[in-house]
């Protein structure tokens, strides 16, 4: 029998060479995920005929997150996160199912071939997928290679066959590396940004950010940022004078003088040197040049370029860049986007990429002069080892590609070419005059030939009126000579492309996460983007870091991260011990954190400066349960409720609105309820605040609203209220809004199905009784006389939402605007689902319902 092998890529790496390597014929379907396509074609492998099977993973199988309580915020010290809190590996996104699918599609499998991306997490994905799928694949005979690595820099027919022919390994020590950034990045992350998060939000009412993070590479990248700022607000302008003089070349030209002295901060002096000369009719030559001089072209183009590019030219945010050179690389427009490379390998076929462009309408008459003239070899720049520079792979449109990508993409092969083009040649002319005692000079250019700036023309050298011929001792009429005051001027915010710029400068993250840091701090209300894509610090992010400089300066300064990636680096070249370097690095870390937690009081200085405290922020809402005063609601993120007489904070569910609930109070504690609605198309329910945060009851979690609170009595409870089980998912019920009346609706307690019903009826009530046939609880309605669609004068029907011939009509299943998120996040967090509960249907213990109900009441509801 053939042996059978499983091929694994990346996104949507699969498809561009399949056609290639399969000849043509192929067949596809999806995989059980339905995320994932799977591909099969017979060909050959090892000199034996086969069976190919080849699919995609969606970036990593696994994360990394703590055990059990540990991802609880209340019940451990952040302390105990930097080593004794156990970590484990789950799947990075359940609801693909990855992991199943993996093994499903690799049983009985012979060999597996990896086309992950060829970088370091591409190395580490490889052995997520190892994971998976090597306990479920044929026993190997013994010595035999099974497991096989292919290493690419792009997706072509040349480059697959290439990778194809000298397959090698997945490279261990890469993946340990990334395993050790991950593991720091969570111990450390979540320690301080727990920490801090629970202590200033305890505190102060409008920091308006939902989490007062800390990162390794996050915080010194904002600490740029700040350092700027701060910069800025400390400059103060001085005044200073300069000498601007004219002379006449002709009749209709004049020419501009630069001083040589360039400026003087002293008006007196200046004034000196004005009364020196300004009686002086004649400009006197001392000296003239002319030389010829070149503009380079521009060394081939990496990773961090390209950000700082599409940042500073083309109005793209960094993570957007990144995001739009990843697809452009898995449709085979460019070669791999993430590189630290500027230098070409001595055998790289510079003149394949360039043939494909020599049709292009915008730069076809370039490509095809430099292919009958000759290429110029491009600048020798940095070989980082890793990949080649990112080149342009086949010739496209802004029809083919859309205006994003196009720009992108245009910008790549421009660069691309401009590389093996011909440096600018220009003429600069120099003439140096003398006024009295003080001596200026005039400088010109002229280009010779445009050479790389006639493909990238916003290189161009400025365009110069040429200046006149003359020799030492001619003379020019003086027409104007005068002192201007000018003022010294502050630097601007930095822009995305500078602090790029930064942190490469000082290894603060890698070409690949330098965008997420840029991204996450953004996010986090730190810095908001201004015009010119320029970043400038809020509040929140300027206090943080000043309280960083006045605790530990090392925890914002750039050296301490910049040590520890030279230190995962040597992990990925087998030079230094995993386990080691995790050890010794959390121990600094751990000290610090011990250090910043016993010094808090000064950051706490400069919070109470520039954020208000709790009890003064916010409006009064509900009344507390405890001391029956109203309790303030805060709606800068997180929104939450303050009773400033108890000094307790109760934290509230996000993205929605918060209103007082009919003044109707919790039966358990005395505490006003209020409603949460994420808007009319979405759902909404009611909520005891004391509740949310104290649950009553075993089967409730932190963050539960009414909607899923079992109570036995409450008239808002879940048990009041539920209907039946929800017709998406496994653990939801379906629950009556009572709020929701004229436009009734019926909401999912877990996930975000709506059901819209019985428009304009008076009243609508679940009823104790239960469905003979499905056993959900049946609803009484009531309609209003002159808009009621029962048959005859009927205004009042009684009946099962699902079985109901008359009520099927009158039920529209759709979905919330937004799937709001219950519980605090941050890093590390776990969220909780519990099994449902309320008015289900029965049947016997441990058994579900017939799938075959389920799906004819979703068909019925669509």
């Amino acid at each position: 029998s053939r042996a059978r092998g499983l091929r694994g890529g990346c996104g949507s790496l699969g498809q561009p060479p399949l056609h290639f390597c399969s000849a043509g014929n192929m067949s596809s379907r999806k995989g059980l995920n339905g995320t994932c396509s799977v591909h099969e074609y017979t060909g050959t492998f090892a000199s034996q005929p086969v069976r190919f099977k080849m699919t995609s993973v969606c970036g990593h199988v696994m994360t990394l997150d703590f055990l059990g309580k540990y991802n609880k915020w209340d019940k451990v010290d952040p302390a105990e996160l930097f080593s004794q809190a156990p970590t484990e590996k789950k799947e990075a996104n359940p609801k693909l199912n990855m992991v199943k699918f993996l093994q499903v599609e690799g049983k009985g499998c012979d060999y597996i071939v990896l086309w992950l991306d060829c970088d370091k997490e591409g190395e580490n994905i490889c052995f997520e997928v190892l994971d998976a799928v090597l306990p479920i694949m044929n026993p190997t005979h013994s010595g035999e290679k099974t497991v096989f690595r292919a290493r690419f820099s792009s997706i072509t027919d040349t480059d697959i066959c290439a990778a194809m022919a000298r397959l090698g390994e997945p490279d261990h020590n890469e993946a340990l590396s990334v395993d050790a950034r991950q593991e720091l990045d969570l111990r450390i992350g979540c320690a301080f940004t727990r920490f801090q998060t629970k202590y200033f939000q305890g505190k102060y009412g409008n920091l308006d950010s939902s989490l007062i993070s800390f990162g390794p590479c996050q915080t010194p990248t904002l600490g740029f940022c700040v350092e700027r700022h701060d910069k800025i607000q400390s400059f103060k302008p001085e005044t200073y004078w300069v000498l601007q003089a004219k002379v006449n070349a002709d009749k209709d030209r004049s020419l501009l003088l630069d001083w040589d002295r360039v400026r003087v901060f002293d008006r007196e002096i200046a004034q000196m040197f004005l009364n020196m000369t300004k009686l002086e009719k004649e400009a006197q030559v001392e000296a003239t040049s002319r030389k010829e001089k070149a503009k380079q072209r521009p060394l081939a183009l990496n990773t961090v370029e390209m950000l700082r590019v599409a940042s500073s030219s083309l109005g793209m945010g960094p993570q957007h860049a990144m995001q739009t050179a990843e697809r452009l690389y898995t449709q085979g427009y460019i070669s791999y986007p993430r590189t630290e490379t500027t230098h070409y390998p001595e055998n790289f076929d510079l003149k394949g990429p360039l043939r494909q462009q020599a049709n292009h309408p915008y730069w076809a008459d370039t490509v095809k002069r430099l292919l009958t003239e000759g290429i110029n070899r491009p600048r020798k720049g940095h070989d980082a080892g890793d990949h080649p520079p990112i080149t342009p792979m086949r010739s496209a449109t802004e029809a083919e590609l859309g205006s994003e990508a196009w720009r992108l993409y245009e910008y790549i092969t421009r660069h691309f070419i401009a590389t093996v083009s011909y440096d600018c040649k220009y003429l600069q002319s120099t003439i140096s005059f003398r006024i009295g005692p003080e001596h200026f000079t005039c400088t010109g250019k002229t280009v010779i030939s445009p050479g790389f700036t006639e493909i990238m023309p916003w290189q161009s050298v400025p365009l110069e009126e040429s200046l006149p011929t003359c020799q030492r001792g001619d003379t020019f009429a003086v027409s104007e000579i005068k002192m201007v005051e000018k003022q010294t001027s502050p630097p601007d915010y930095l822009t995305e492309a500078e602090l790029i710029t930064l942190m490469e400068k000082h290894g603060i993250g890698t070409d690949a996460s330098i965008p997420v840091h840029i991204n996450n701090i953004c996010q986090r209300n730190y810095v908001t983007v201004e015009s010119g894509r320029r970043l400038k610090p809020t509040n929140l992010g300027i206090v943080l870091v000043h309280g960083y400089y006045k605790i530990d300066a090392e925890l914002v300064l750039p050296t301490i991260r910049s040590a520890v990636e030279k230190q995962l680096n040597l992990i990925a070249q087998g030079k230094a011990d995993y386990r080691q370097v995790l050890g010794h690095t959390l121990d600094v870390f751990k000290r610090k954190f011990h250090y910043f937690v016993d010094s808090i009081a000064g950051m706490d200085e400069l919070m109470e400066v520039s954020f208000s405290p709790l009890a003064a922020t916010g409006k009064p809402l509900s009344r507390c349960g405890k001391c029956h005063r109203f309790m303030k609601y805060i709606q800068a993120k997180p929104s939450r409720l303050h009773c400033s007489h108890c000094d307790e904070t109760y934290t509230l569910p996000q993205n929605g609105t918060i209103k007082l609930y009919k003044e109707l109070r919790c039966p358990l504690d005395d505490f006003e309820l209020v409603l949460w609605s994420s808007g009319s198309r979405g759902k909404s329910y009611p909520l005891c605040p004391y509740c949310a945060n104290h649950p009553p009851f075993r089967d409730m979690k932190k963050g539960m609203g009414c909607n899923e609170c079992t109570h036995p009595t409450c008239q808002h409870s879940l048990s009041m209220l539920g209907i039946g089980q929800c017709v998406e998912c496994e653990n939801g019920v379906l629950v009556l809004d009572p709020t929701s009346g004229p436009k009734w609706k019926v909401a999912c307690n877990k996930c975000n199905v709506v059901a819209h019903c019985f428009e304009n009826a008076y009243r609508v009530r679940v009823s104790a009784d239960t469905c003979s046939t499905c056993e959900a609880a049946l609803l009484a309605v009531d309609f209003n006389k002159a808009k009621s669609p029962l048959p005859g004068d009927g205004t009042q029907h009684t009946g099962c939402v699902f079985c109901d011939s008359v009520f099927q009509e009158l039920v529209e299943l759709k979905h919330a605007a937004s799937c709001h998120p219950m519980h605090r996040g941050g890093p590390g967090r776990r969220q909780g689902r519990g099994r449902a509960r309320g008015r289900r249907p029965t049947g016997k213990p441990g058994t579900r319902r017939p799938k075959d109900k389920m799906s004819a009441l979703a068909a019925y509801f669509v």
